[in-house]
C-alpha cells in the first residue's frame, strides 16, 4: 500500500495553524456548521491520501487548504443538489412505489457514481450518452435533439465510452 509523503510534523502544523480558519472559512460559505467541521475534516484528511506531496514550508498554506476545501464544497453542493433532484422525483411517484430507504441509499450513490464519471466530458457527448442511456433515444434521435449529423453522435458516444473504459482502467 502506497505510503503518504507528507510529513506527521508538518501536517499537525499545518492543522494548528489554520484550522480554525478554515473552519470559519467554510462556515461562513455553508452557513451550517457540522457540515463545515466535516470539510474540514476532510481538507486535512486528503493530504494524509497515498501521493499527495507537501514541502516542508508552505509559501500559501491557506490557498493551499482553500482550494482544497473548496473543490469538497463543490462536491457537497452538488451532491445535494442530485439529492435534492431524486427526492423530488420520488415525490411525484405513488407512495406504493417508492423504494426502501435502503434501496434509496443505494440509487443516490449510483447516481453519485455516474455524476462522478461524467464529470470530465465535454457537455455534448456527456447530453448525447445520457439521451442514449436514460431515455432511450437512437442516434438519429440525439442527432436532432442535438443538432448534429448520426456521425457527429457517434463520435460523442465513442468519446463518451472511451471515457468511461479511462476511469474504470484508472479505478482497477
Amino acid at each position: 500500500m502506497p505510503v503518504s509523503i507528507v510529513s506527521e510534523s508538518t501536517l499537525v502544523q499545518l492543522y494548528r495553524q489554520h484550522h480554525a480558519w478554515l473552519l470559519g472559512w467554510l462556515h461562513r460559505r455553508l452557513n451550517q456548521p457540522e457540515t463545515a467541521a466535516d470539510l474540514a475534516q476532510d481538507t486535512f484528511m486528503r493530504l494524509l491520501r497515498p501521493g499527495v506531496e507537501l514541502p516542508e514550508t508552505l509559501r500559501a498554506p491557506r490557498a493551499y487548504l482553500s482550494t482544497i476545501a473548496h473543490g469538497l464544497l463543490v462536491n457537497h453542493w452538488q451532491r445535494q443538489d442530485l439529492e435534492a433532484a431524486y427526492l423530488q422525483a420520488l415525490a411525484v411517484q405513488p407512495p406504493a412505489l417508492h423504494p426502501s430507504a435502503e434501496e434509496q441509499a443505494q440509487t443516490l450513490e449510483l447516481l453519485l457514481a455516474v455524476q462522478a464519471m461524467l464529470d470530465g466530458l465535454a457537455e455534448r457527448p456527456r447530453r448525447a450518452f445520457l439521451l442514449a442511456r436514460l431515455d432511450g433515444l437512437g442516434y438519429a434521435e440525439i442527432a436532432a435533439e442535438l443538432g448534429v449529423s448520426e456521425r457527429m453522435v457517434k463520435n460523442y458516444m465513442a468519446q463518451a465510452m472511451l471515457h468511461c473504459l479511462r476511469l474504470r482502467g484508472d479505478a482497477a
